[in-house]
Parts: C-alpha cells; sequence; structure tokens
C-alpha cells in the first residue's frame, strides 16, 4: 500500500508541470485611460456689458466717408434652448466721436450734420457650440438730433427738410465667446438705417437734394453674465 501511494505521488508530481505548459497564458487586461470631464456652458442669463469700436457712414451721407470712434454700454438676457440654441434680447447704447465732415456744393452751400448717439432694441438668435456663440441680431434703431446746418460762405442760412429721422431699424451679426466663468467676449458688426433725409427749402442749389442716414458699425465688446441657468459645469 506504501508502495502504491508513493507510485501515485510520483506521477502527480511529474504530470503537474506538463499540464501547467498546456494551459493557456492568462489574458492582460490594461486599466481604462483617464478621460478628462467635459465642460458645459450655459447661456441663459442676464448681461451687462461695454464696447469700443468704429462708425462708418454709407454712400451719399452727410457724415462722409471717415471712420469715427465709439463706445459704449449693452445689456440684456439670453435664453437657451434645445441644446445648442439661444434666444434673446439686447438694449445697446453707443457715442460717437465728433465729425466735422460735410458736403460742399459747387455755389458754396456747405451742409453739415453731427449726430454723436445712437441705440438700439433688438432680438437675437444663435447657435452655440462648446463656449462659442454665433448670433445675429436686428429690431429699432435710435439716434440723436441729425444737426445739421447750412452756410454759405461761412455764415448760416435758413433750410427745411423732411424731417429728422431719428427712428430705423438695425440688423448685426456678431461671435461671442465665453472665455472664464460669467465672463464672455464679444466681436460684432451692426447696420443702422434711418432712412433718407431731403432738403425741401434753402439755396436753390440744395433743394431737392437727398442724403441717406444710415451707419455702419464695427465694434468689439466684454459682458459679465449673471448666469440664472447656472454656472459653467464639467460633465464626466
Amino acid at each position: 500500500m506504501k508502495r502504491l501511494l508513493l507510485g501515485a505521488a510520483a506521477i502527480v508530481a511529474f504530470a503537474a508541470p506538463a499540464l501547467a505548459a498546456d494551459m493557456p497564458p492568462r489574458p492582460y487586461s490594461q486599466a481604462p485611460s483617464y478621460t478628462a470631464p467635459q465642460a458645459i456652458y450655459n447661456w441663459t442669463g442676464v448681461y451687462i456689458g461695454g464696447h469700443v469700436g468704429g462708425g462708418f457712414a454709407g454712400d451719399n451721407s452727410l457724415q462722409g466717408g471717415d471712420g469715427r470712434f465709439l463706445g459704449g454700454v449693452q445689456g440684456g438676457f439670453d435664453y437657451q434652448f434645445a441644446t445648442n440654441w439661444v434666444i434673446g434680447a439686447e438694449g445697446q447704447y453707443s457715442w460717437l466721436g465728433t465729425n466735422n465732415n460735410g458736403v460742399l456744393f459747387p455755389g458754396g452751400t456747405l451742409i453739415t450734420t453731427d449726430n454723436n448717439q445712437l441705440g438700439s432694441a433688438t432680438g437675437r438668435l444663435g447657435y452655440t457650440w462648446g463656449p462659442a456663440l454665433l448670433y445675429g441680431k436686428g429690431g429699432y434703431a435710435w439716434r440723436d438730433n441729425n444737426n445739421i446746418g447750412v452756410s454759405v460762405g461761412g455764415a448760416p442760412v435758413a433750410f427745411s427738410t423732411d424731417g429728422r429721422h431719428k427712428d430705423g431699424y438695425t440688423v448685426g451679426a456678431g461671435l461671442e465667446y465665453m472665455f472664464a466663468p460669467n465672463w464672455s467676449a464679444k466681436a460684432e458688426y451692426q447696420y443702422y438705417n434711418f432712412g433718407s433725409t431731403t432738403f425741401t427749402g434753402g439755396p436753390a442749389e440744395i433743394v431737392g437734394s437727398r442724403f441717406r442716414d444710415d451707419e455702419h458699425t464695427v465694434k468689439a465688446g466684454i459682458n459679465y453674465r449673471f448666469g440664472w441657468g447656472g454656472p459653467v459645469a464639467a460633465r464626466y
């Protein structure tokens, strides 16, 4: 019996290495790689801010073609919906530098104008991806008195026009970028149209003359966002 047990033990001892050699290798599993959290940007909320830029009158305008510095403020509200869409409303006011240009007629009559305030109340619609927002806007526009003056040989003379044309419309487009929690920067083009001014009285050479009342503006601005919809968050 003792010999039988010793024989069986010897067989097991010699067979174990052979069985281990025939077993398939243990599969190697790599630890999952780290994935950085994805930021979620929320545009919903109230904002206020300021802007600087330049204003350029259109063709056939009493303002002339030279650019003018502008600066101002804006404020509004945005609502983000359907994941990537933003709708909102904005009020904006801009002050423009003085314009000393005018239109000189062959007979010596000089017409000057100097309106230096622009305002607007617009709606806007944009598409957002991540921290960027591309938008279009449009609505009501306002300007101050056009401050028209007519002179002959440097002496002021009486004249009349078909109206002051203080109310009009505006359209524009821009790109806004949320560079920090509650802060965004934007670049924007905006066009203002107040119709046209026709001279109905004054020196004979200006009567019937018609000039456009429009303005092209380019602005860079910054907004502080109060974030009613919640701050920028991270999604894992």
